[in-house]
């Protein structure tokens, strides 16, 4: 019985090189993607770096008024839109009764920043009545002539409905118009046929609003003229189209498909996009169609949708087709070839990451009570934060040199793996920095470099847990090897249930609060996941190392582990190692 435990305390001892090797690889393979990916230090946040500085003031042009509960609900909202994971720092707050203020650090798009927390998101599904491609477009061949089905586009180019998208394909407006982005379900179509061709061009003529209404009135004959003479390649009459109308009114639209700008002539809305219940990007593995935006519709819209693609399944191209209008902007329209049900469809067509993140970002968080003008953009300086940046790395470095000064003192030879374990955490904590920065927004702000001197303290704590149970085997007369084997299963659950308690508390804050707060609450969680990954990987394993070199095995006064010095009593095992003398003696 006892020479199997021997075999197997021998095997686990002799093991340690390769969890040091790993460690060694993972840290090599980190700071070599650090490095390749061209981000070698941590991105700053405001506080530190400077940045932008947007003022917004709310307009009450919704039917909403403009009070407390309205601008709590827009700021929630601009927070979520902005900060994606909630580390990127971004800051959103209240200014008095009608202003908005939004700080974004330096080394986010702030661009596309600027676009989303202003943006209403405000979304509707209208049928579309007309449509014709406006500008230079329209003055390319006949539409009876491109409506040939030699120059429709294939069906996975034909997927293009968001601005800025790029098709593969012929750019043609007939063919583009024929077969426009569209939302990807299993009741909808992936190519177009020739009649439907056709029957497009046919009805993208100037005189297809009359499609509208039998009997138009006054105000149809007038939406007609304007339809007429609308020209969506001119930024100055695309964003005015459509200006004012309400839901249940016939309105018009701009939408660009392949770089090319079409008009539309809109039905009433038939779902509105609050009834969206979720929404979220994702990658279409199965097939060519990439980045799509999926959404599920609560009860009510999803009673709507399947009504109203079921109507306009009946109908020729366009007016089998539905608009799907994002602040009044055409960004797909999808034909219809029977009625959609099951309460969820897709948006795809050629999106990247990006945009397909941000359309879903946007219709998941909703739209905003209020809309917004944007009144000024300032840069922000980081003088201020530069300052008490150094004041904050002054103050981690003496904590840093009273934690050494002590495991020097009280531990001294066992000191040099503390050390060696800091190092590694340290060199660990500033590489994922530097990649988290650009692969999910990681801002370095002032709360988070507090967050990695805390960390420090942890660290260090779950070392002496070890230590000290080493040294209590030690004490109970155990030699230096076998000590080290059976305090680090007590140690083990100790440094777990203590590391699981802080990485409990920086969820719990990180959850429940935003903006800097969730910097020092992430910085946290991230070192005490490293600290246990530490202390398994690279301190248990070179103290079954160190413990095998005589300075520490003959309990040196100088390596922390002299029996004496830690008054240890005379073991049972002693008596036990004299009786095979006394029997061979014998």
């Amino acid at each position: 019985m006892a020479a199997p435990k021997r075999g197997r305390s021998a095997s686990a001892q002799s093991k340690p090189g390769r969890a040091l090797a790993l460690i060694l690889i993972a840290i090599v393979a980190l700071t070599g993607g650090m490095f390749l990916s061209g981000h070698t230090t941590p991105r700053l946040g405001i506080d530190l770096a400077g940045g932008t500085s947007i003022t917004l003031e709310a307009k009450a042009d919704q039917g909403s008024a403009i009070n407390k509960a309205n601008m709590d609900t827009a700021v929630e909202i601009m927070n979520r839109r902005v900060n994606g994971l909630g580390v990127s720092e971004a800051e959103v707050q209240t200014q008095g009764d009608r202003n908005i203020i939004v700080n974004i650090p330096k080394g986010t798009n702030s661009k596309e920043a600027r676009d989303q927390v202003g943006t209403t998101a405000k979304l509707y599904f209208r049928p579309v009545l007309a449509q014709e491609a406006t500008g230079s477009a329209a003055a390319s061949p006949s539409p009876s002539a491109s409506g040939s089905s030699t120059a429709s586009p294939s069906p996975s180019a034909s997927k293009s409905g968001s601005t800025g998208e790029k098709a593969t394909s012929s750019s043609s407006p007939s063919a583009s118009a024929t077969s426009q982005g569209r939302a990807v379900t299993d009741a909808l179509k992936a190519d177009s046929t020739p009649s439907a061709s056709a029957s497009a061009s046919s009805s993208a003529s100037p005189s297809a609003p009359a499609t509208g209404g039998t009997d138009p009135s006054s105000a149809e004959a007038k939406l007609q003229a304007q339809y007429a003479a609308l020209d969506c390649s001119k930024k100055a009459q695309r964003t005015t189209a459509g200006e004012g109308a309400k839901p249940a009114e016939t309105t018009l639209g701009c939408g660009e498909i392949s770089g090319v700008w079409y008009k539309y002539l809109l039905g009433p809305a038939a779902v509105d996009g609050t009834e969206v219940k979720k929404a979220q990007a994702v990658f279409d593995t199965q097939t060519a169609a990439g980045w799509q935006v999926t959404m599920t519709f609560n009860g009510k819209g999803s009673k709507k949708f399947a009504d109203i693609t079921g109507q306009l399944a009946k109908n020729t191209q366009p007016q089998n087709e539905f608009g799907i209008v994002l602040d009044g902007e055409v960004v797909s329209s999808p034909y219809v070839s029977s009625s959609i049900t099951g309460g969820s469809a897709q948006i795809s067509g050629s999106f990247t990451q990006d945009e397909a993140q941000n359309l879903a970002n946007m219709l998941s968080y909703g739209a905003l009570p209020l809309s917004f003008q944007e009144q000024s953009v300032t840069t922000v300086t980081a003088a201020l934060g530069g300052d008490q940046l150094h004041a904050g790395l002054l103050a981690g470095a003496i904590g840093l040199l009273l934690v050494v000064i002590y495991l020097v003192a009280y531990y001294r030879g066992l000191s040099l793996v503390a050390m060696a374990s800091l190092l590694v955490s340290g060199i660990l904590t500033y590489v994922l920095m530097a990649l988290l920065g650009p692969a999910i927004g990681f801002a370095l702000n002032l709360p988070a470099v507090c967050g990695a001197i805390v960390a420090i303290g942890i660290t260090a704590d779950s070392f002496i847990v070890y230590f000290e149970r080493i040294r209590d085997e030690i004490r109970e007369g155990r030699s230096l090897r076998p000590a080290v084997e059976r305090a680090w299963p007590r140690a083990r659950r100790t440094i777990l249930v203590s590391d699981f308690v802080s990485f409990l508390a920086a969820a719990v804050l990180f959850t429940v609060t935003v903006g800097k707060v969730q910097g020092f609450a992430f910085t946290l969680g991230l070192t005490t996941v490293l600290d246990v990954v530490v202390v398994f990987f690279f301190t248990k394993p070179l103290m079954t190392l160190l413990a095998r070199r005589k300075f520490f095995a003959s309990g040196s006064k100088w390596s922390g582990l002299d029996p004496k010095s830690l008054g240890a009593k005379p073991p049972l095992r002693r008596t036990r190692r004299s009786g095979p003398v006394e029997t061979k003696e014998a």
